[in-house]
């Protein structure tokens, strides 16, 4: 049997569909925003067919825009191309129970491009499966846990969408950190979700109420680096299906209010090798023991956080989450136990980690982990130590280098940045600069509401 709960080996989903509990299987794969895309397939055909030899799906789903409008100027797929098929191969490690919907599985996949047999290049899950191997190449492997926030509303999707999101009743009317009082009354979302991880072979740790109204934080338990963003991308989708089918609705936007705190997804990130956690040493900083290896790995993620920006900030509205006082970090600094730190130190021993309170909780998680590995492995081979360790308010303390403010100013970091193009290749860095900036033009070229409030009638 599988270890955890709703984990399944083919095996399993065969004796499964055979006593007809399982009926459909979820082939499944992200898009560069995190959403997830694929194919609902009876069970007794994926068994058949599907889980030895995949299926396919269209490439232009790897350039289209939030609207699904396919957007020209891409290499990797285009009209010129005819907009072919890659190959979808089903990952069975992944295969779980999706015990959020009747009578289903569901099964993540990696996407081969056909003509070369080759794993897609600009495919979030091979960029950073392609980091998992070269920090294998290290002697290290990456486990990582995500620490998502979320805003839990009484309307349903349809009904935000008839208001175009405006006026929403939020589950909570109070600020509710850590408050169980307000938890108590949105346990009827939140303890269904939990129960549906821990069915669906993702463990979860809590949940608890954050700093907004309505607004909460699911934990799930650490795993290997790519297993993580695999649990993170279901969780997110078990997570908006239950509200669907609730008639609720929730939402990952980093800012849905600026009166609101924001979302974040914080990255809790540590190195093991055969000796255990890569971190602990005798190494004094602070009250700190660590490890060259943590050192090197800590300067170069916080060396290279404006080449990688887009991939924890991704969207127009990342950057409204980045204010002061706000729980959000706007300066780039790392300390022990420090919450106003963009870089926040916790643990000890075996448990010591770097907590990166950067990413918001509409960040890929594949792209967000990938970043991650590819700076600190720019760190441990170019021995990159980190600043001085920081000790007070990193809101106050002006002289250091402050988050990109801009999606528009991330996206020219991520074009020119020459780690981008050593760690991810020439298509990938082409590829997402290409989509980071769309995202901006779409905005840039959209009258808004805010426009219309300040200047209809006064200018």
């Amino acid at each position: 049997m599988s270890a955890l709960k709703g984990m399944m080996s083919i095996g399993e989903l065969k004796a499964a569909a055979a006593a007809d509990e399982i009926d459909t299987v979820l082939v499944a794969f992200t898009d560069h925003y995190g959403r997830v895309h694929g194919k609902r397939i009876a069970a007794d055909y994926f068994n058949e067919e599907v889980a030895d030899h995949g299926t396919h799906g269209c490439d232009y789903l790897l350039t289209v825009d939030m609207e699904m409008e396919p957007i020209p100027g891409y290499r990797y797929a285009n009209w010129e191309l005819g907009y072919g098929d890659f190959h979808m191969v089903p990952d069975l490690a992944t295969l779980r129970r999706a015990a959020w919907l009747d009578r289903s599985a569901i099964v993540l996949c990696d996407l081969i491009d056909p003509r070369t047999h080759e794993l897609v290049e600009v495919a979030p899950r091979t960029i950073l499966r392609r980091q998992v191997e070269r920090l294998a190449e290290m002697g290290y492997a990456a486990k990582a846990g995500s620490e998502l926030e979320y805003f839990i509303y009484e309307d349903s999707y349809r009904q935000g969408a008839e208001l175009r999101y405006q006026g929403l009743t939020p589950a909570g009317w109070y600020i509710e950190d850590y408050h169980l009082l307000q938890g108590t009354r949105e346990e009827a979302y939140n303890a269904v979700v939990r129960r549906h991880l821990r069915d669906s072979g993702i463990p979860p740790e809590n949940s608890k109420g954050e700093w907004g109204r309505g607004q909460h934080e699911m934990n799930i338990r650490y795993a290997g680096v790519l297993e993580m963003a695999d649990r993170h991308t279901i969780m997110k989708l078990l997570m908006k299906d239950t509200a669907e089918i609730m008639g609720k609705s929730v939402t990952f936007m980093a800012k849905p209010d600026m009166s609101e705190a924001g979302s974040s997804c914080h990255l809790h990130v540590s190195l093991w090798n055969e000796g255990g956690n890569a971190f602990p040493g005798d190494m004094v900083e602070g009250p700190l023991q660590v490890s060259e290896t943590f050192r090197w790995f800590l300067g170069g993620w916080m060396a290279h956080f404006n080449d990688v920006m887009p991939f924890y900030a991704p969207t127009i509205n990342s950057y409204r989450r980045y204010q002061d006082q706000s729980w959000a970090p706007t300066r780039i600094a790392w300390s022990h136990d420090n919450r106003t730190a963009g870089f926040r130190i916790v643990g000890e021993g075996n448990s010591l980690r770097i907590e990166c309170r950067i990413p918001g909780a509409d960040t890929n998680p594949y792209l967000a982990y990938a970043a991650v590995l590819a700076s600190g492995m720019d760190g441990i081979n170019n021995k990159l130590d980190p600043p001085q360790i920081f000790t007070g308010d990193v809101y106050l303390a002006r002289e250091l280098p402050h988050v990109p403010k801009t999606l528009r100013d991330a996206t020219d970091g991520f074009a020119a940045s020459q780690l981008v193009k050593q760690a991810f290749g020439d298509l990938v860095q082409e590829h997402y600069t290409h989509f980071f900036r769309v995202e901006q033009d779409a905005f840039d070229n959209t009258v808004t509401d805010w426009e219309r409030w300040r200047y209809f009638e006064r200018i």
